[in-house]
C-alpha cells in the first residue's frame, strides 16, 4: 500500500496530535557478585531477569495531591513523599500490618479521619493529608518527629522523646526526607 506525501504529513500531525502513549516500561534487575542490586528497563546483557512492569501513575494522583497539599498547608512535596515511600503510589497497596492505600493509612487512623475506602486515592489523600497536618501540629512542625509519628504513631514518639529506636521508623524518616529533597527539586514528577 502506497500513501502520497500529503497522507504521510497528516497521519504524521495526526498521531502528534494524540499526544505520547502512557509510560509503561518493564523493569529488570540483577544482583551483582557484591550482593549490589541494579535495575534497568533497558537490559544490557542476559545477566537481568524481568522483576515488574511499571506504568505511569494512575490518573489524577498529581492534582489529588495538590488539592490535598492545599487545604491542609501541607508542602506537597512532603505529601508526594510520604506517597512515595509509603506505597509507591499505588492505591491499591495493603501492608503486612493493614495500612491501605496510597498513604498506607491503618484502619484506625482511617476511621478517625472518616475515610471510609481507603483504596480510593481521593480519600486515601486527603486522611493521608489531613494526618500528616496533624502530626506536624502535635510536634510544633518539627518534620522528624512528625514523620516518625506517621510510621510509628504519635504515642511512641512521645514515649521515646523523640523519634522511637525502631528501624523501620529511623528509615522511614531518612527515606522521605530523601524523597521530599528530590520533590522539592522536581515538582512535576510522580517518579
Amino acid at each position: 500500500m502506497k500513501f502520497s506525501l500529503p497522507a504521510l504529513l497528516f497521519l504524521a500531525l495526526g498521531l502528534a496530535l494524540l499526544g505520547p502513549p502512557a509510560a509503561s516500561a518493564d523493569i529488570y534487575r540483577y544482583v551483582d557478585a557484591n550482593g549490589v542490586l541494579h535495575f534497568t528497563n533497558t537490559p544490557t546483557s542476559s545477566r537481568y531477569s524481568f522483576y515488574r512492569k511499571e506504568t505511569s501513575q494512575p490518573s489524577g494522583i498529581g492534582e489529588i495531591i495538590h488539592r490535598y497539599a492545599s487545604r491542609y498547608h501541607v508542602e506537597e512535596a512532603l505529601v508526594r513523599a510520604v506517597c512515595k515511600v509509603e506505597s509507591d503510589f499505588d492505591p491499591r497497596a495493603v501492608s503486612a500490618k493493614g495500612a491501605q492505600g496510597v498513604m498506607q493509612l491503618v484502619p484506625e487512623t482511617a476511621r478517625e479521619l472518616q475515610v471510609r475506602n481507603p483504596l480510593d486515592p481521593e480519600e486515601n489523600i486527603r486522611g493521608g493529608s489531613c494526618y500528616l497536618r496533624q502530626m506536624l501540629d502535635q510536634f510544633d512542625g518539627n518534620l522528624e518527629l512528625a514523620l516518625a509519628a506517621y510510621n510509628a504513631g504519635p504515642n511512641a514518639v512521645r514515649r521515646h522523646g523523640g523519634i522511637p529506636p525502631y528501624p523501620e521508623t529511623v528509615n522511614y524518616v531518612d527515606r522521605v526526607k530523601q524523597a521530599l529533597d528530590y520533590y522539592r527539586r522536581n515538582r512535576d514528577t510522580l517518579q
